[in-house]
C-alpha cells in the first residue's frame, strides 16, 4: 500500500478515526530532507500494510492541520494511535531508524 495524500478537510477521517495506528509525514515539495525521506516511507508503507498506515500532509495546501499540531519545520512525523498524538519527531532519518521509532510506538 502506498502512503495516502490526506487534507484538511480528510485528516480527521483518515488519521484520528483510523483503527490502525498512522504515522502522519508532514512535507513540501520544495524541502530537501522531506524528498530524502520520501522512498523509505512508501517501502515502510508496503510493509506495515494493513498494521499501520503512513500518510502524507502537504503543508503548503494544508496549513491548518500543520498549524494545529504545532508543526514549525518539516518533515515531521507524528504517530497518532486510537486519534491521539503519541509521538512524534523532526528531520530527516535513515530508513532503519524510521522503522524502529514505528516499531516502539505500536
Amino acid at each position: 500500500m502506498a502512503t495516502v495524500a490526506v487534507t484538511d478537510e480528510t485528516f480527521e477521517a483518515e488519521v484520528k478515526n483510523s483503527d490502525v495506528p498512522v504515522v502522519v509525514d508532514f512535507w513540501a515539495e520544495w524541502c530537501g530532507p522531506c524528498k530524502q525521506i520520501g522512498p523509505a516511507l512508501e517501502e515502510l508503507s508496503a510493509e506495515y500494510d494493513g498494521k499501520v498506515k503512513i500518510v502524507k500532509v502537504d503543508v503548503d495546501s494544508n496549513p491548518n492541520t500543520a498549524a494545529a499540531m504545532g508543526v514549525r519545520g518539516i518533515p515531521a512525523l507524528f504517530i497518532f494511535k486510537d486519534g491521539a498524538p503519541i509521538s512524534n519527531r523532526a528531520g530527516a532519518a535513515p530508513k532503519a531508524a524510521l522503522q524502529s521509532w514505528i516499531n516502539e510506538n505500536i
